[in-house]
């Protein structure tokens, strides 16, 4: 016979329903490591930009989707606000070693860092994260 003896009434059920309500499962290991700074190229393409410029905020997530069918360029990734508005692209000089990351699955994703206005253009820079 073994020499481990069995608690009585201390099983995993019982361990499970008197933690608090938390349970000590461990949760996996996340970051978001810093990549690069750059700036949303194509914002004066974007219809309506002027006017969605005032709700961009500073340190707001934006996301990134490949565009590998983009006619100008086959690397190319668009830019949206987290509720899904495109506000343009990672620049084209920046986007080859991005896009390939992506295209293995990598998560990248960006911060607005600033923006100003100058006449009728929004120039926005960002900073880009992979999520890992």
């Amino acid at each position: 016979m073994s020499d481990l003896k069995k608690d009585e009434g201390k099983d995993l059920v019982w361990l499970l329903h008197h933690q608090n309500g938390d349970l000590a499962i461990p949760q996996p290991f996340e970051r978001d490591i810093y990549l690069f700074d750059t700036y949303v190229a194509g914002t004066s393409h974007i219809a309506g930009m002027e006017e969605l410029e005032p709700f961009l905020e500073i340190d707001e997530k934006l996301s990134f989707f490949r565009e590998p069918d983009n006619e100008y360029d086959d690397k190319a990734i668009v830019i949206k606000t987290e509720n899904g508005t495109k506000i343009g692209y990672i620049p084209k000089v920046d986007n080859i070693i991005f896009s390939r990351l992506m295209d293995a699955g990598k998560l990248l994703f960006g911060r607005i860092t600033e923006k100003d206005k100058r006449g009728t253009w929004v120039r926005i820079m960002i900073r880009i994260y992979l999520h890992e």
